[in-house]
């Protein structure tokens, strides 16, 4: 949607105008298959390469606009939030050094991008979602202030409304509420086309359906979310979840998102899979002018077809088909793989594209016949599943039993690869190394969600959990310059992060959430019980909607049961009834300097009226703790 003019659609005329140059768009793509004026000579292939922007803190650095401004490179784009860019690759014909010359293309787009940073003081990180990413960076405030993404926010917000939540479950658990599809924004990709013959195109799109669950577990490197530790590609989740449009229907009501796998095998052409999105899903948005595709297409020009590919921008497959024109004028189909995170290192990324374009590439009687071989429903819990326990999953294979998907990469998947990249004559030494890359990784049992989920127990075991993040995300970056693919990488230790500031750590990067509160009608023998039990000084009263009505603190209870005569007996009779509070996005500064000013020793966190967590004088001690470890390891190092 990047190139495309477009606006929220107002007025029911409006909606009329823009549905019938959808419609026509069809039935002009209709037409061009049928009359062969399709790209069929050298396929080519290309990426999308999408960065985390992030300061000398290793938190989000908002800079996109700054930084694209110091590139000048038209290869350079924005993306939906002001700390993420993306770069767009050249295609390359789908043979030869055609890897070789993408790796090279990147590491020039790179050093464009290492200058502009340096300038800015801050960093880029190759990675599908950033760890030290917090909930504040995802408010509006980091939108980037173009027309499309504000029509695309409007637009998700008038079909949705306010009400976006987010459930996902891993080791930890997030359930969270959050006001816009800014939480989309957490994604970064990297997304591999490949270009595909029309008349193949039903062969192709069915076989990339089965290859996800391979590919996407091979590649995984989105573990965690805001500090929890969810889905091995928690970006599947995310992106379905924040983009999701449906609302609250009866259970038996069947409805899709518009992020979605799929609901069934492709038959017969393309065009049935923008009719069956055009039929499921109501238009968000239309072209800010509509041109004249009868007449071009009249004079044999090839049409842009710029409100088919607006809608299609609107429903995010994971296959996605797409529709563009080739450099010589022909109009061309591709098949866009969207499972792919980015990172952790440029070789990984291509060893990534290699594994799934050589499987893609393969000819056999299971890729022809997929569909007879195994069911739809088969392929598409393959997907999930893969999602949620990468390379741990077991797949349903075509012979109807489950096996260990590491074991299937390494002994069926990494040979169709190779064989499907000869087959186009891609370079020996490229089909060595970047499907060497994919063994090794695998057989290591070390992608880039099982180095970061072992560095998190690594490091979790006397560190906090500022300390664990900084320290991922510092390690990360270290490894991403050195070049070295994942698997060879050491686990992340504090000891390799160099500094922190205070001053950058906000209230929800460490306030306690994993609270225990109590109501006002409770009798306060069961919270004296309850404070002894769990060791905790201080515990929030809430009503049944959570909202926070009161506090108590160890000292209050103490007071009460010295006391000879006893006529207080519930929370309500003793608690603070109107206590200091701060919100989560406050810094550690602020929420130090409230503390001193009002003589307290708890601080209830506070979102939207709920409660959300508490900070403490606990809280600050293990910061500070932290902060020292860090700082006497930066004064004396060889300690």
């Amino acid at each position: 949607m990047g190139s495309l003019g477009v606006k929220v659609v107002k007025t029911r005329q409006e909606l009329n105008k823009f549905t019938k140059a959808l419609l026509n768009n069809i039935q002009l793509l209709d037409r061009m298959i049928e009359e062969e004026w399709f790209d069929v000579d050298q396929m080519h292939i290309g990426a999308e390469q999408e960065f985390c922007l992030i300061d000398p803190h290793y938190k989000p650095a908002s800079k996109s606009l700054e930084i694209l401004e110091k590139i000048n490179d038209p290869a350079f784009t924005t993306e939906l939030a002001l700390f993420n860019i993306e770069a767009n690759l050249q295609p390359q014909p789908f043979k030869g050094s055609c890897f070789s010359d993408m790796a090279s293309e990147l590491n020039g787009l790179f050093k464009k991008l290492d200058h502009a940073c340096d300038e800015l003081n801050i960093h880029y990180l190759l990675t599908g979602i950033l760890p030290t990413l917090r909930k504040h960076d995802l408010s509006l405030e980091n939108i980037t202030p173009l027309e499309r993404y504000k029509a695309l926010a409007q637009a998700i917000q008038s079909m949705r409304g306010s009400n976006f939540e987010l459930h996902m479950r891993g080791i930890d658990e997030l359930d969270m509420s959050f006001d816009s599809l800014m939480l989309e924004a957490s994604n970064t990709s990297f997304q591999v086309h490949l270009q595909v013959r029309p008349e193949n195109f039903v062969q192709k799109y069915n076989w990339s359906q089965f290859l996800v669950a391979p590919t996407l577990a091979a590649a995984a490197n989105s573990p965690m979310l805001f500090g929890k530790r969810l889905w091995h590609e928690s970006r599947i989740a995310l992106f379905q979840q924040s983009i999701d449009t449906r609302l609250t229907n009866e259970h038996l009501r069947d409805t899709s998102p518009r992020v979605m796998f799929g609901n069934g095998w492709l038959k017969n052409s393309v065009t049935e899979i923008f009719k069956e999105d055009i039929s499921r899903f109501r238009v968000m948005l239309m072209n800010t002018d509509l041109d004249n595709c009868d007449k071009h297409f009249n004079e044999g020009v090839t049409p842009k077809l710029r409100s088919l590919n607006i809608h299609n921008s609107t429903v995010y497959r994971w296959n996605r088909p797409c529709y563009g024109i080739s450099e010589n004028g022909k109009p061309h189909l591709r098949i866009e793989n969207r499972i792919l995170p980015s990172g952790p290192t440029t070789q990984d990324e291509l060893a990534n594209a290699a594994f799934w374009l050589g499987m893609m590439n393969v000819d056999n009687d299971l890729s022809a016949n997929i569909t007879k071989h195994i069911g739809f429903d088969d392929v598409k819990d393959n997907f999930h599943i893969s999602g949620i326990n990468g390379l741990n999953s077991k797949m349903r294979w075509v012979d109807g039993k489950r096996h260990a998907i590491s074991e299937l990469i390494l002994n069926e998947f990494l040979p169709m690869a190779k064989e499907g990249l000869k087959r186009n004559q891609v370079d020996e030494n490229d089909i060595d190394h970047y499907l060497g890359i994919i063994e090794n990784r695998v057989a290591q049992n070390q992608n880039g969600t099982h180095w970061m989920l072992k560095s998190f127990n690594k490091i979790s075991q006397d560190g906090s959990k500022e300390e664990i993040l900084l320290s991922i995300v510092s390690s990360a970056l270290k490894n991403q310059r050195s070049g070295k693919p994942v698997h060879e990488w050491e686990l992340a230790s504090s000891s390799q992060l160099a500094s922190i500031n205070p001053s950058s750590i906000l209230v929800e990067e460490f306030m306690t959430t994993d609270l225990f509160t109590v109501r006002e009608e409770d009798i306060l023998e069961l919270v004296a019980d309850m404070m002894d039990w769990q060791n905790i000084r201080f515990t929030p009263v809430e009503d049944k909607e959570g909202k926070l009505i009161g506090l108590l603190s160890i000292r209050m209870i103490l007071r009460h049961f010295r006391q000879k005569k006893k006529t207080k007996k519930f929370v309500k009779d003793i608690m603070v009834k109107e206590p200091v509070t701060i919100a989560p996005e406050k810094s550690v500064i602020d929420a130090m300097e409230l503390m001193k000013e009002n003589k307290v020793g708890c601080l209830p966190v506070i979102k939207n009226n709920k409660l959300v967590g508490v900070v403490t004088e606990g809280d600050f001690l293990n910061l500070t703790s932290t902060i020292l470890k860090i700082f006497n390891r930066t004064e004396h190092p060889n300690e």
